[in-house]
């Protein structure tokens, strides 16, 4: 008898999704996790530690590097994990890279903004030590470990506006436009280990909102928004999901994204607002193609001027999505509580009593609705498997 080499060839199945997880109350509590995390990444980690789908952590967190995050939420979860912070987009907004620029927020922000590209940055620190009398608030009460104090850093922002810049002269409350305001996280509360959700960076938004507004009768702007629920955001996990993808030499390109949170107003409300622009897009993309199509010329100039036709600014900064759709999922271990009702009408009294949304996003109960809710981060996994017919090898 003969031996016979018999070689199998294993079909390895290739991915056509990924997956954007929120953290705070889908995986963990403050540093605690949800015990549900655990079964869930044993469906997405294969016996090599590798997860089998493309997979972004996405938070609205911004006091830390973004490799740090990234290695906390790996010891907490066993895996190596790619985190993207709500300052993460910040890298596309090149054109204030090599500007004078304040920062303020929690955290080593000077490293974390020069890390984003900036590089002549100042911190509500060094601008307080050099405008003593700018900052009212008396420090002899310090403790060791100083709180943050929103009141200084209201106060030196609205300076910042007021003088454009040159903290030595006197406000100009008539003066428009004033610099460029980049904002991230507009969470208005958010879930750590307290039975009831803490206030947000969007709480500080509001208040730096409506200090301005009354003193000088007019709306604050802002050149960018960032965090959820912003499209921005989810366009940019978009394009860490593809680059997943491309070094996994995954081929498929990714069609869909499943985004799971806890939080109605910015997980859910981000995920069906990114799969709105998802569809505009391609529907725009198939009215342009249909035109050529029609007029056999390379030229759409014949197609309605819609709002296609400006650019976001940071577009131009991505590669084109390749997904057509973003589905939402919520699930129940965080802020979201299944015994309250979302209102399934819209006016302006459930407008200011219910949407904790950021003030320049439009209440839409459609926005707020998700695609599906679940208990746990577990089941939600569990559902995608089965709605993509995946099986993992």
């Amino acid at each position: 008898m003969h031996d016979v080499n018999i070689t199998v060839l294993c079909h390895v199945p290739q991915p056509c999704f990924g997956l954007l997880f929120d953290i705070d109350g889908v995986l963990v509590r403050g540093k605690i996790p949800i015990p549900a995390a655990k079964k869930a990444f044993q469906k997405l980690v294969n016996s090599q530690g590798q997860f089998v789908v493309p997979v972004v952590f996405v938070t609205n967190a911004g006091n830390c590097m973004r490799q740090i995050k990234a290695d906390q939420l790996s010891h907490i979860l066993g895996v190596p994990v790619s985190v993207m912070m709500s300052h993460s987009p910040l890298r596309m907004f090149k054109k204030y890279h090599d500007k004078c620029v304040l920062v303020s927020g929690q955290g080593p922000v000077l490293d974390i903004a020069k890390n984003l590209g900036f590089q002549n940055v100042v911190s509500i620190d060094m601008l307080r030590e050099s405008f003593p009398l700018l900052d009212m608030v008396d420090h002899n009460r310090r403790p060791k470990l100083p709180p943050i104090r929103w009141e200084t850093n209201l106060q030196l922002i609205i300076d910042i506006l007021l003088t454009n810049g040159n903290l030595s002269g006197a406000h100009q409350t008539q003066k428009l436009p004033h610099l460029p305001l980049l904002a991230c996280n507009m969470d208005l509360m958010w879930m750590a280990e307290a039975q009831s959700p803490r206030f947000g960076h969007g709480t500080f938004l509001v208040c730096l909102e409506n200090i301005y507004k009354k003193i000088t009768g007019k709306e604050v702007k802002y050149k960018a928004l960032m965090g959820k629920p912003s499209e921005l955001t989810y366009h940019f996990a978009e394009y860490l999901i593809r680059g997943q993808a491309v070094e996994r030499n995954w081929t498929q390109p990714i069609t869909s994204l499943y985004a799971i949170g806890d939080n109605l107003m910015t997980d859910i409300y981000g995920a069906n607002l990114y799969s709105c622009y998802l569809e505009e897009r391609n529907r725009r993309k198939n009215s342009k193609a249909v035109a050529k199509m029609a007029t056999g010329t390379g030229s759409s100039a014949a197609l309605p001027q819609d709002n296609d036709h400006v650019e976001n600014a940071w577009e131009s900064e991505l590669s084109p999505p390749s997904a057509t759709s973003c589905k939402s999922i919520l699930v129940c271990t965080g802020v979201y509580n299944p015994h309250t009702e979302v209102p399934t009408y819209a006016n302006k009294c459930i407008k200011e009593t219910v949407f904790h949304g950021h003030r320049d996003f439009r209440f839409d109960p459609a926005l707020v609705e998700p695609g599906h809710i679940v208990q746990d981060v577990a089941d939600a996994v569990e559902l995608i498997f089965e709605q993509e017919k995946f099986v993992p090898q």
